[in-house]
């Protein structure tokens, strides 16, 4: 799993007019999936499934 910043350098993910974040593959906007249990959110692509962790 990258991260969220790994993913927009390499073009993985892009951000749309609203600075949302989207799969560059699919067009679909991220989903978030918050653990209680660890440290920042882990953004999923409803499409595709793939995933990056966000920190901070």
């Amino acid at each position: 799993m990258e991260s969220v910043r790994k993913g927009l350098r390499s073009g993985d993910i892009v951000k749309d007019t609203y600075e949302r974040l989207m799969c560059a593959e699919c067009d679909e906007t991220l989903k978030s999936e918050n653990d209680p249990d660890e440290i920042g959110t882990v953004r999923v692509c409803p499409e595709c499934g793939r995933e990056w962790k966000e920190v901070g």
